[in-house]
């Protein structure tokens, strides 16, 4: 009860401060604020607005999969998975809406469980060469993190992979050009990778763990 009684506090202040204090900037606490900056509080109107990815959960939802792809336009679709995932009823159920709607899209299973530099390079290099429109990875953090580093990689294919590792180890360049839709389809509950714009990975040469920023993507499902 303390705890929930000190943010409700916090929050109040946070309300009180925005409503009495005039921002040259309408962005407070990395929450974007909408509205009418007037020279009075009656005279002023805020929404709050916060970036995050899109969350559709429910009883069958997963089967709505090829008909997103449709919705996106997709012409050609890479499904990302891991080899202990591949024949259960996860990715099944994944495959039978891909067929049902018509997409076309083509399998890999060569996700590795705690990814490397290796693992993400070998998934980068396929997803550069097959030039897929829309990815959809089923399974936990490394399948979503290897997924998304595929995604971004190939989306700029002149980028070296420690162009957008963390420095520094890598160079932290930011992301500036466009990645291609995601879709994240959760097996597990643990990393939260499906709500995140980050992959980490084991750095082999250094024997260290590491990540790298992908920028929030567009589109999460769980």
């Amino acid at each position: 009860m303390k705890m929930a009684s000190t943010s409700v506090s916090r929050f109040s202040r946070l309300l009180r401060t925005v409503c009495t204090r005039k921002f040259n900037q309408p962005e407070i606490a990395g929450i974007q604020l909408k509205g009418h900056y007037g020279t009075s509080a009656a005279e002023k109107e805020y929404a709050f607005e916060m970036a995050c990815s899109n969350i559709r959960y429910g009883e069958g939802v997963t089967k709505e999969v090829g008909m997103d792809c449709n919705n996106f336009g997709a012409k050609k679709v890479c499904l990302m998975t891991d080899k202990h995932l591949v024949d259960l009823d996860c990715v099944k159920t994944v495959l039978q809406s891909l067929d049902d709607h018509k997409v076309n899209y083509k399998l890999y299973s060569n996700v590795r469980v705690e990814p490397t530099n290796e693992s993400f390079q070998a998934a980068i290099d396929y997803a550069k060469e097959e030039q897929f429109d829309l990815y959809i990875c089923v399974g936990g953090g490394s399948v979503m993190d290897t997924c998304k580093a595929a995604n971004l990689y190939a989306s700029n294919p002149s980028a070296e992979l420690l162009d957008y590792v963390n420095a520094p180890i890598g160079k932290g360049l930011p992301v500036t050009h466009t990645l291609k839709p995601l879709i994240a389809i959760t097996t597990t509950a643990g990393t939260g990778s499906e709500t995140t714009g980050t992959s980490v990975f084991d750095y082999l040469p250094l024997k260290s763990k590491t990540g790298l920023c992908v920028t929030m993507l567009q589109y999460y499902r769980m």
